[in-house]
């Protein structure tokens, strides 16, 4: 993934309706609106998790909305407001139904949040890792399809591994390695059966 930066020192409010028309992918990062530029294996693995969301609200009857296109507002450690555009977001219907005329970002906890991890891991693995637990979103995925992270994170050797990160009652995230033909536990998808191996051969 690619990034190229834009503007300067923006409050989220500014960024929101700041953004450029031109359809791609943006996030607010330090004051900054930074244009996101996905591979196709990257858009590929975010847009089958994206089906996979929305098959499974259906099949249930879920009251969530799933997207691509969300924005959210989180906070650095020192007070900076960040503009975060997760691969795919999932938000509570009603939640999401109650300001139809409003843009699409969320100042808003989603239930959950994935990022699909590119050469720059540390962004999903510590900044938004970190952003995203400030900001109390409930469960996130981080979905490291190259293997790019640290040992610290993958162990040795490295393998491919989805991470599900689960808020716990004090606020921290515990993490949760899934790899191969281990089937995926979600809080959120309670009933869902996919394996790690079927999000990676997506």
């Amino acid at each position: 993934m690619t990034t190229t930066k834009l503007k300067s020192k923006l409050t989220f409010e500014e960024f929101i309706t700041q953004l450029p028309d031109e359809e791609y992918r943006y996030e607010l990062i330090d004051g900054e609106i930074v244009r996101i530029l996905p591979t196709r294996q990257h858009e590929t693995i975010a847009e089958y998790i994206t089906d996979l969301f929305k098959e499974e609200v259906k099949r249930a009857s879920l009251n969530y909305w799933v997207s691509g296109r969300i924005v959210i507002k989180t906070i650095t450690e020192n007070g900076k407001e960040q503009g975060r555009h997760p691969d795919v977001s999932v938000v509570n219907k009603t939640l999401w139904e109650s300001y139809p005329t409003s843009y699409a970002a969320l100042i808003d906890p989603p239930q959950l949040a994935v990022e699909v991890v590119s050469t720059n891991w540390e962004d999903d693995y510590v900044d938004k890792f970190a952003e995203y637990q400030r900001f109390g979103i409930a469960e996130y995925w981080i979905v490291d399809y190259l293997a790019v992270a640290s040992r610290y994170y993958l162990g040795n050797p490295k393998e491919p591994t989805i991470f599900v990160c689960i808020l716990d009652d004090q606020g921290t995230y515990k993490m949760n390695a899934y790899r191969g033909d281990d089937e995926i536990i979600s809080p959120t998808f309670s009933e869902l059966k996919v394996t790690a191996k079927h999000i990676f051969c997506a």
